[in-house]
């Protein structure tokens, strides 16, 4: 069993030893709270949505059949508990960007291109969250992935290789830096790091009765979320490309080496024995919503055509400012002119982050990946048969949606992985 905690809602997904899917659920959660830049929520809301979630898809199972589960969370999101788990602070969010006096701290020590040197990395919110804590000697910072494992198996203090690396563990030499001594921060509070799919133990006895487990279902390390939804995907040989084509575009690699370039946000993630390189536009849907509704969008959709180039140069933002594959935070949008044709404006705009796209994987390569050989797509923009057809004409290879877009589906696969790997060592 994979459990995704995202945004909006908890979403678990069952597969078979085969991997097909045998039983989804979700389980709503509410929106984090927002006050200026920071954005939190309370662990116990993602708790009773993992339970919700768990309890919907178990009882349209057999009793008995799960043997492992893993839990992937939004990358970055951090909270400070004592030892058995209890929540000391609130959940800071993925989004959160209060942080910032920290990250200045952080990017006086930290090597240039660490994913740590921003206010909305998980090191940044720890180092924000210490001070209202300081009379307690043993603290545990805890991703929201590692939480929720730790209420499965009452095991806390275990982190993944993948949600760690926004904390500083260094994934090349699988350690935490030295340079770490030089933060007001005590190493105690870190985590012990494994690799994905690696087992943390049983998942607690009032837990296999409450919901018709066995007691010897395993519990193991999970992902991030947007590793996860690769993984999902099928994405394995170098080359391999994956955009998800969300409210933003991500641009995501299979790599045979780390690739990182700090200036731009590109960092890499192991991906089994291979590396997960990327980075992300803030062009993308969410640019398109602020112009027409869904309804628009799907009767307009039919009218592009997408064989006969408007000639439009759009880059398509919401507001100024671009990350990659251009790092401007000036960057104007540049949506004009607009044609009398709303199909025509629409394609302008299809088309330009088609442009943006590939110059997302030119830049990538630039820095070390190899250039894709197929690039599998995810996210709601990924049903929208028109921009396909204009993204394979721009990038010149074949552009596929992806079988499987769900990250609870990736993060079940590491579950099936970590079960079977425990088979084997245990033979």
């Amino acid at each position: 069993m994979g459990i995704d905690i995202g945004t909006s809602g908890c979403r678990a997904i069952a597969i078979d030893r085969h991997g097909a899917p045998a039983g989804a659920a979700r389980a709503p959660l509410p929106a984090p709270v927002r006050e200026g830049p920071a954005s939190h929520q309370d662990p116990d809301l993602w708790w009773k949505g993992v339970l919700d979630a768990l309890g919907a898809l178990l009882a349209e199972l057999p009793p008995g059949r799960i043997r492992a589960i893993a839990v992937d969370g939004t990358s970055g999101t951090l909270l400070l508990a004592a030892p058995d788990g209890t929540p000391l602070t609130t959940g800071r969010m993925y989004d959160d960007a209060a942080a910032v006096e920290q990250a200045g701290l952080i990017a006086g020590c930290a090597p240039p291109s660490s994913p740590v040197n921003t206010a909305t990395s998980s090191l940044a919110k720890l180092l924000l969250m210490k001070p209202g804590i300081q009379n307690r000697q043993r603290i545990l910072a805890l991703h929201q992935a590692d939480w929720v494992a730790g209420k499965l198996s009452g095991r806390f203090g275990i982190s993944d290789i993948n949600n760690a690396l926004k904390l500083g563990y260094d994934a090349v030499t699988e350690r935490w830096p030295d340079w770490l001594e030089q933060l007001p921060l005590d190493r105690s509070w870190l985590p012990t790091v494994r690799p994905v799919g690696s087992v943390i133990g049983p998942v607690l006895t009032e837990l296999a009765t409450r919901f018709g487990l066995d007691a010897d279902t395993l519990v193991v390390t999970g992902t991030t979320d947007s590793t996860a939804s690769v993984m999902a995907t099928g994405a394995r040989r170098p080359g391999d490309a994956v955009t998800v084509l969300g409210s933003t575009m991500v641009f995501k690699v299979v790599t045979t080496r780390p690739v990182s370039d700090g200036a731009s946000g590109v960092y890499s993630h192991r991906y089994g024995d291979s590396w997960l390189a990327g980075g992300a536009s803030n062009s993308g849907g969410a640019v398109l919503a602020d112009f027409f509704s869904p309804d628009q969008l799907r009767r307009l959709e039919a009218e592009v055509e997408p064989d006969k180039p408007t000639g439009l140069d759009y880059y398509p933002l919401l507001r100024p400012g671009e990350r990659f594959p251009f790092n401007d935070p000036s960057m104007p949008p540049r949506l004009e002119p607009r044609p009398a044709s709303d199909a025509k404006f629409l394609q302008g705009m299809l088309e330009g982050m088609a442009a943006i796209e590939a110059a997302a994987y030119r830049r990538l390569s630039e820095l070390g990946c190899p250039r894709p050989l197929r690039i599998l797509t995810v996210g709601g923009g990924s049903g929208n048969v028109a921009w396909q057809r204009i993204r394979e004409r721009t990038l010149g290879i074949p552009v596929f949606p992806a079988r499987h877009q769900e990250a609870a589906y990736g993060t079940a696969l590491v579950a099936r992985r970590g079960h079977s790997e425990n088979v084997s060592r245990s033979h």
